[in-house]
């Protein structure tokens, strides 16, 4: 599958296959699902709606979202063989280690016996990933075994009705909507190549997923929000974040959460949730961490003509909602969820097995001796 020499390390820029899913730094904004400006998308649905878009290929109507609400809604519940290995998980163990055992443990108890059943499981793993999160989280650390099974609507609330015993506020989950919603899908990053390297093998969606789990668990893919959330929780103020990042950058130190491999004058994705973030510190009634993000930006521009991603404006929305910060890239895994799938639908469809070839850079043929002759 790969159509050029490569010529540079990652392949970053090299074609490595084809897909009908998204563009990147092309069209709209900067990024498209199935030919709609994301900016729309945000801006006009729901998170269910742009999941169907993205599985089944087109936009749903009232009566087929409410469908597949209800659909989604009946898949949430755990067996109990999951919540077993769920509970014997410790609380210090990394979350997304987490969502890669629940995904495979749910693959032994639920496998997929042929791809006629790709989009059943796909919406199984949709409608499980916040219920396997939460329900860890919950018991490993306030000891607790949740309902997993809530009558919110929505894949956002049902997530914060179980982190929070409570069903959420209105604003929190258009929130979630809007974050679901940018996270959903990005052409051929890291994880969702190894899903599809995955699918190419023409192995099971449940392996495909937990590789790609795998990949975005890695601190250069994902956790870039995580990252930014430590960041910012360390400063006092505005004028002190300013201090600290221009120490930063004059010893050279990684600041995660700005650039991106792609885009090249901004992340579409960021203004949208910079947004949110602003009207959830008003809603708190509490700015100062929205205000050091705000100024990390402008330094970061000033100083590298460095754009804040998707990632760095998240953090601290996130934040007001009362997310712990190492369920961060959990929710980024509910999202991207739909892209993976659809992408192991598009290999499966015209597959070819994915075996690139490498430039070999070590000694040229030797001539072998034996072991007494050495």
């Amino acid at each position: 599958m790969i159509e050029k020499k490569i010529g540079g390390a990652g392949l970053r820029g090299q074609v490595a296959g084809k897909t009908a899913l998204s563009t990147v730094g092309i069209s709209g904004s900067g990024l498209t699902y199935r030919g709609y400006d994301v900016k729309d998308l945000a801006a006009n649905c729901s998170f269910e709606e742009v999941a169907y878009l993205i599985l089944y290929g087109a936009l749903p109507t009232a009566a087929q979202l409410a469908d597949y609400q209800g659909l989604l809604k009946t898949q949430r519940g755990l067996p109990a063989a999951l919540r077993e290995v769920l509970e014997r998980i410790p609380a210090t163990a990394h979350p997304m280690d987490v969502m890669r055992t629940g995904c495979s443990m749910l693959g032994n108890l639920e496998g997929e016996a042929s791809f006629d059943q790709q989009l059943q499981k796909a919406n199984r793993l949709l409608a499980a990933f916040p219920s396997i999160i939460c329900y860890w989280y919950r018991f490993s650390h306030d000891g607790v075994r949740i309902e997993t099974e809530t009558d919110d609507n929505s894949i956002g609330a049902h997530f914060l009705h179980m982190l929070h015993d409570e069903s959420p506020k209105d604003l929190h989950v258009q929130v979630m909507h809007s974050s679901l919603v940018l996270y959903a899908e990005h052409e051929f990053n890291a994880s969702t190549f190894t899903a599809r390297v995955c699918a190419s093998t023409l192995s099971d969606l449940f392996s495909c997923i937990t590789g790609a789990i795998g990949t975005l668990r890695g601190p250069l893919h994902g956790g870039a929000n995580e990252a930014a959330m430590e960041l910012i929780e360390r400063f006092s103020s505005s004028d002190e974040a300013e201090r600290e990042l221009l120490g930063m950058l004059k010893r050279k130190e990684k600041i995660m959460g700005f650039g991106h491999a792609v885009y090249t004058e901004s992340d579409p994705r960021n203004e949208i949730i910079k947004g949110w973030s602003e009207k959830l510190a008003s809603d708190v009634g509490d700015d100062l961490l929205y205000q050091i993000s705000v100024r990390c930006e402008a330094v970061m521009w000033r100083e590298k003509k460095l754009f804040c991603n998707a990632d760095f404006f998240h953090a601290s929305a996130y934040h007001y909602m009362k997310i712990p910060t190492k369920l961060f890239t959990p929710i980024f895994v509910m999202s991207r969820l739909t892209g993976w799938a659809a992408h192991i639908f598009e290999q499966r469809a015209d597959n070819r097995i994915i075996r690139p070839s490498a430039e070999y850079t070590g000694p040229e043929l030797r001539q072998f001796t034996a072991i007494n002759e050495r």
